[in-house]
């Protein structure tokens, strides 16, 4: 993984788990602050700076991924091809790029910025709260994932059609439908309107 200051900051020297911090920030997407990233989501949830990825084949399908039993929050849930949070102080693009490698073991080709989006959503099943200035990206994949196994569970690319029907039948993430039509036109305008999104 690329070091970055931000990244350097938040990564352990002596091989101990060290609290994950966020960014906190206001209505307006400025940053107010910085909390422990289980802390920031215990109801009723700390506004905080996340980002969302969206990644399409050369068939203009959608790469999901089924988050991996072992995650503290919305474990076992379909969602988008990657989601998190930035460290203080890393830009939402590098983040973004950062995490979809790690998650994946995939580097993303043509991700551009597709706006942002702010939600509330609590997750029942866990009591958290996602309060969330999210920072969306769409992009191409050009490899097949090679998922970590304790981020990742399975993942599966989907035509807009199979995306509907897999939504009605499994769990997906509290946030997925908010990020995914905020993404929308951007979406479009990489995959084109035959795609279908």
């Amino acid at each position: 993984m690329p070091t970055t200051p931000a990244t350097a900051a938040n990564s352990s020297s002596n091989g101990t788990a060290e609290a994950i911090m966020l960014e906190l920030v206001d209505e307006n997407g400025a940053t107010i602050g910085t909390a422990e990233k289980l802390a920031a989501h215990q109801p009723p949830g700390q506004l905080h700076r996340a980002f969302s990825v969206f990644l399409f084949d050369e068939h203009g399908r959608l790469l999901l991924q089924r988050r991996a039993l072992g995650k503290y929050h919305s474990p076992g849930v379909w969602s988008n091809t990657c989601c998190g949070h930035p460290y203080p102080g890393e830009a939402p693009f590098a983040a973004a790029a950062r995490r979809t490698y790690e998650e994946l073991g995939m580097s993303p080709s043509l991700m551009a910025e597709a706006g942002t989006v702010r939600y509330n959503h609590p997750d029942p099943a866990s009591g958290l709260v996602e309060q969330e200035f999210n920072h969306l990206f769409v992009g191409m994949a050009q490899d097949r994932p090679h998922p970590d196994p304790e981020e990742v569970g399975e993942t599966a690319f989907v035509t807009a059609d199979e995306l509907a029907e897999r939504h009605a039948q499994a769990p997906f993430s509290a946030w997925f439908m908010t990020v995914l039509d905020a993404a929308r036109p951007a979406i479009r305008e990489l995959t084109g309107a035959s795609a279908g999104w």
